[in-house]
Order: C-alpha cells, then sequence, then structure tokens
C-alpha cells in the first residue's frame, strides 16, 4: 500500500473515502474540518448537528456530501482537542483505513489534523495508523484482495519540512507491524526454525543488518544445550539466529554501544511431553511473537535513519515436539555458560532457548539487553490482557520502557524481581530446575530463572504472553497476533539514541 503526503484542497482531491477528523465538544470547526465544511457548505455542521456523531474517540459517520470530489466522506471522532495526542491520531487513522477497506473504497484521503498545518509527530502517526488498520492475515484466503492500494495525507498548504520524511517513517513502522503481525499468524507447518531464518536474511538485508544463522552443528560446538535439548524432538531442526546492524556512527574516541534484543522463536509449541491441553493448541503457532517482534524491530529500522549504536537480535528458534527423541522430564542439560538445569517440565521451554540467548549476549558486551517471549499464562492472569510484564532490577531502563509503552499503547506493568523467587528455583539434583513444583508466581519464578543467565547485566524482561493475541478487534489490531513489541522496542530505541 502506498502511503504519502499530497498537497491538495480537500475538496478537489478525488478518492474512494476522505476521512477528516472532528474533535469532540468543540464549540466551533477547526483546522482541516473547517475547511471541508466550508466547501460542502455546511455538511459538516449539519451532521454534529443531528446529534448521531459527536466527536467521540473513534466515532464514525459517512456522509456524501455535495462540492466534493471524493465519493465518500468519512468524520472521524478525535476525542476532546485537550487530550488528542499521537496515539489518538494513529487510532483514528486505523479506524479510517478499516472502514475504507470494509467499503472497498480502494483510495483513502486523511485529513486528520486539527490545526492550520500538518506537523511531524501527527503525520507520522497517521501514516502508521492507515497501515495498521488496513491490515489483514489473509495468506490463506483463496478470494483475499486488498481494498486499499493508496493512502494520502492531504494539506492544503505546504507543510513543514520534514513532514514528508515522517510520512514515510511512520508506513515503514506499520509495515514493520505487519510483518511481525504475519509471521506470527503463518502456521507451524510453514514457519519451521529454517524457514523464520530464511525471513529474517530478508529483514537483515532491508535493515543493513549482517544474518548469522547456528545450525545444531555449530550450536554444539557453542554449547548451546538448551536450545539443542527443546529441539531435538522435531524433524525440523532448531536454529539460533543473530541480525547484527552495526552503528553508523559513535562519539569520537569511543567504542560505540551494543544493544541486545532477544526473541523467543518457539515456532509451534505441544508442550513436549508436559503435553498442553487441546484447547488453545492451535494458536501455539504464535508463540514465536517474541522473534517476530524483533524481526519487526530490525524491519524498523530504516525508518530511524543513521544510529550511533550497535544493534544486536537474537533469535533462539525451535520446535518443541513430542518424539521418541524429544527431552523428558527428568532430564538434565547445560546452557552456554556451563549452568546445569534439571527439566522438570518440557512446556517451560521458553525460558532454556532464552537461558542460552543470555549466555551468548553477555560475549557481546551490551550496554543494555532486553528479551521479549509469551513466556507464562500466569501472565494473563497477574495483568489481564492489558500489559505486559515488565522485570528489571534496572530502574531507569525500567522506566525508560514503561515510558515507551505509554506512548505507543504497548503499556507495561513492572513486576517483583525478589531474591526468594530464584530460590524456588533451585534443583536437588542440578543448578537449577527450569519449573518450580508450586503454581504461585509462575511468571516471577520464570523471570528468576532468566535473571541467573542475565545477572551483570543491564536486563529486563519483558513476559507478552498476556498482550501478543488480540482476543477483540480494535482499530489498529485484528483478532489473532498482533505483533506487541515491534511498536514498544522502535520507540525506546529511539528515545534512547535520540534523548
Amino acid at each position: 500500500m502506498d502511503v504519502t503526503l499530497r498537497r491538495s484542497s480537500l475538496a478537489a482531491r478525488a478518492c474512494g473515502l476522505l476521512a477528516v477528523g472532528v474533535a469532540e465538544g468543540s464549540a466551533r470547526l477547526s483546522g482541516a474540518a473547517l475547511a471541508l465544511d466550508l466547501a460542502t457548505k455546511g455538511a459538516l455542521t449539519r451532521a454534529l448537528a443531528a446529534g448521531d456523531f459527536k466527536g467521540r474517540a473513534s466515532d464514525v459517520a459517512l456522509v456524501y456530501p455535495e462540492g466534493v470530489k471524493a465519493k465518500r466522506v468519512l468524520l472521524v471522532g478525535l476525542g476532546p482537542a485537550a487530550k488528542l495526542d499521537e496515539k489518538r491520531i494513529r487510532l483514528a487513522a486505523a479506524t479510517a483505513s478499516r472502514r475504507a477497506r470494509e467499503l472497498g473504497a480502494g483510495s483513502l484521503a486523511l485529513a486528520l489534523h486539527t490545526a492550520a498545518t500538518l506537523d511531524d509527530a501527527t503525520a507520522q502517526a497517521a501514516a502508521e495508523g492507515a497501515v495498521l488498520g488496513h491490515h489483514r492475515y489473509a495468506a490463506y484466503k483463496s478470494d483475499a484482495k486488498s481494498a486499499l492500494t493508496r493512502v494520502e495525507l492531504l494539506v492544503e498548504q505546504a507543510a513543514p519540512r520534514g513532514v514528508a520524511a515522517a510520512v514515510r517513517a511512520g508506513a515503514i513502522r506499520g509495515e514493520a507491524v505487519c510483518l511481525a503481525r504475519d509471521l506470527a499468524s503463518t502456521p507451524g507447518q510453514d514457519l519451521t526454525p529454517i524457514q523464520l531464518a530464511a525471513r529474517a536474511k530478508d529483514v537483515a538485508k532491508r535493515a543493513g543488518a549482517k544474518l548469522t544463522v547456528f545450525d545444531v552443528a555449530a550450536m554444539e560446538r557453542l554449547g548451546m544445550g538448551c536450545v539443542l535439548a527443546v529441539g531435538r524432538g522435531s524433524v525440523n531442526p532448531p536454529r539460533f539466529i543473530v541480525l547484527d546492524r552495526p552503528a553508523d556512527a559513535a562519539p569520537r574516541g569511543k567504542k560505540p554501544h551494543t544493544i541486545v534484543i532477544i526473541g523467543k522463536g518457539v515456532t509451534f509449541d505441544t508442550g513436549g511431553y508436559s503435553l498442553k491441553p487441546r484447547d488453545g493448541m492451535g494458536k501455539m503457532k504464535y508463540d514465536m511473537s517474541g522473534s517476530a517482534a524483533v524481526l519487526g524491530l530490525f524491519a524498523s529500522l530504516p525508518a530511524l535513519g543513521k544510529l550511533p549504536v550497535r544493534v544486536v537480535g537474537l533469535i533462539p528458534s525451535a520446535e518443541n515436539m513430542v518424539s521418541d527423541a524429544a527431552y523428558k522430564p527428568g532430564d538434565v542439560i547445560r546452557a552456554i555458560d556451563g549452568t546445569t538445569i534439571e527439566v522438570t517440565n518440557t512446556d517451560a521451554e521458553g525460558r532454556l532457548l532464552l537461558a542460552d540467548a543470555l549466555g551468548y549476549a553477555k560475549r557481546l558486551s551490551p550496554e543494555t539487553v532486553i528479551d521479549l517471549a509469551t513466556l507464562t499464562g500466569a501472565m494473563a492472569i497477574a495483568l489481564g490482557r492489558h500489559a505486559a510484564g515488565l522485570y528489571s532490577r534496572d530502574d531507569l531502563l525500567a522506566s525508560e520502557l514503561q515510558d515507551a509503552g505509554e506512548a505507543t499503547g504497548e503499556r507495561l506493568w513492572r513486576m517483583p524481581l525478589w531474591d526468594e523467587f530464584r530460590t524456588e528455583m533451585r534443583s536437588e539434583v542440578a543448578d537449577l530446575v527450569n519449573s518450580d513444583e508450586k503454581s504461585e508466581g509462575g511468571s516471577n519464578k520464570a523471570a528468576a530463572f532468566l535473571e541467573h543467565f542475565a545477572a551483570d547485566m543491564h536486563w529486563a524482561h519483558l513476559d507478552i504472553a498476556s498482550t501478543a493475541w488480540t482476543y477483540t478487534e480494535r482499530p489498529d489490531a485484528s483478532r489473532g497476533p498482533n505483533a506487541f513489541g515491534v511498536r514498544l522496542l522502535t520507540r525506546w530505541l529511539e528515545q534512547r539514541v535520540r534523548g
């Protein structure tokens, strides 16, 4: 889908749908809405006077006024003008894009700004929202077709310098999220660890990153006993995927910092011998949502321009299957750092993959390490579906991530990481168990297990099991995998390097 900035009178622009933002409770129309109202001789004023549309956030009203070349006009509510921010603009654009798709409009023109001119932040949010709202996973639909081929952000006068670039950046970020959603929606039959590595190759090329893929023999040499154990029950062998984007520049005389992002890449999870129940197992294609978010982040990097830091993505990928070769409860495996782990639950495999990835990350001398994973079902019990769990002893890093979550609508809630949780993960026959017998505090104990491998690093763990699947339709996300973490991490990285 082509997303561009265009200078044109709203009334004169021919398109399938023209969407105009209207603030709630405004005594008078302003910005683009006022311009269109004048062109249509009060059509918007009459629609508001009818009382069916009040401008509340994501409210819509479809009108067919005279005096415009658009086939139809959509009024989109922005909520109170005093509370209008990037999130509201993004959701309004997503709402318009979704409605355009439903109408089969073919082309959409957006004029959501309430001021006389369009600024960078509004332009980027609108472009991103338009891409997100239009997205559907339709790879297996025999009659799939795009309802939108073009989206234009309209301005009636010359836009400030940089707005066109902001539109391009917003579209790139939106497409990166859609890429991650598509990956997490792909059935396990068509996205094995080897195929995930192939997709990573495409992303790395676009991001200017070097790709390295470790096969079984290479992982054996590295001592990645955890990844190998989880993956040995499948005919599709595991892979350890590394994307490495060098810094563009660094302060004179200083070595650039390295930031490592780790994503769990279980391309399908049966639970192994600790077999999952039938209900919900079909969703386990999305158990690689953490790795999808890493690839989405790398796909977003071109939108950030030159970066003064090295960004490394690590994806430990495996299928967790049942077979005569699969690892079993009671087995003892050895992680890359030499830690021995008693397997008490083969369905607690994600933390094993992350253990090896964290051990590998240490070798890179990173300034910051963040991992994200659909790790524990207990996270949804703790927080519901509206926030992911954040674990870190680094107050500054935790604060930065929470701020990025609030700005993007991908909320994080900080959870306890107390020493007592790690004590409960001790084993009588090895250094650690991978799962404690007791169910209480399961997410906290899983994070404490990971902290053992992240010791001495500036590290944060995001448990996204509560948020990586959307259960109800939203303007910016259909039901299913939603690529939680892509926008959050992109925003965090942008703020970290730009200040």
